[in-house]
């Protein structure tokens, strides 16, 4: 089978191609030679890690967030995954928290029933953040989550959040601006590390790209 290979239809898809490890130009051959067919993103998919060294219930520390766009910035629309803290509408110590932003203003917010507090020595939390485009919708979601402090979290529907959107793909995602725009923002020196340890765009043919690159946030000097 000939190998397949594409070419991202502009500029910031063109950074996730490359993001991606994948190659930039699906080549078909027709009876008049050959043709270019440009591709179509329709859902992200980020595993992550963070692994807590020393944590101090007394003061809900570490705190986490993790950010997710469908664009190449965050001016816009993004999510914000919290935690072991939750700032929406005001804040609450431990817990998790899916949080919808247009720029500065919040949109809507979804707490995990449970709100423990992180509280066990070397305790890693894992966990996927996705994006995901559909018929006008489009929805972030926090899945396949697991820890000790709240066992198994997300695809329950309770860290998910659609709204209707204008968009006709997510080629403007970019992992940098998950990486630029996550992190410890409190108490680092009692994360070990906070890794996103690989990316997937599912096509809309159904094809996916996958990138298995660690991008280190938050290691403990």
């Amino acid at each position: 089978m000939t190998p397949r290979c594409y070419r991202w239809p502009y500029a910031q898809t063109a950074r996730l191609a490359a993001a991606l490890g994948c190659l930039l130009v699906l080549v078909v051959s027709t009876a008049t030679g050959f043709a270019s067919e440009p591709i179509t993103v329709v859902a992200i998919e980020e595993d992550w890690e963070l692994v807590v060294l020393s944590p101090d219930p007394n003061s809900a520390a570490p705190q986490v967030s993790c950010t997710i766009s469908p664009l190449s910035h965050v001016s816009s629309l993004h999510a914000a995954f919290e935690l072991n803290h939750q700032s929406q509408p005001e804040f609450t110590a431990g817990g998790l928290q899916l949080q919808v932003w247009n720029g500065e203003q919040p949109l809507s917010s979804h707490k995990f029933p449970s709100p423990g507090v992180l509280a066990f020595d070397n305790e890693a939390v894992r966990w996927t953040q996705s994006l995901a485009l559909a018929d006008g919708t489009l929805t972030f979601e926090i899945t396949n989550g697991s820890a000790t402090t709240w066992g198994n979290f997300g695809g329950q529907g309770y860290l998910k959040a659609s709204l209707t959107t204008n968009l006709e793909s997510l080629n403007g995602y970019d992992p940098d601006i998950s990486v630029q725009n996550s992190g410890v923002a409190y108490a680092g020196n009692r994360v070990t590390s906070l890794v996103l340890k690989r990316v997937r765009a599912t096509l809309a043919t159904g094809e996916v790209i996958e990138d298995t690159t660690e991008r280190v946030v938050h290691t403990r000097n």
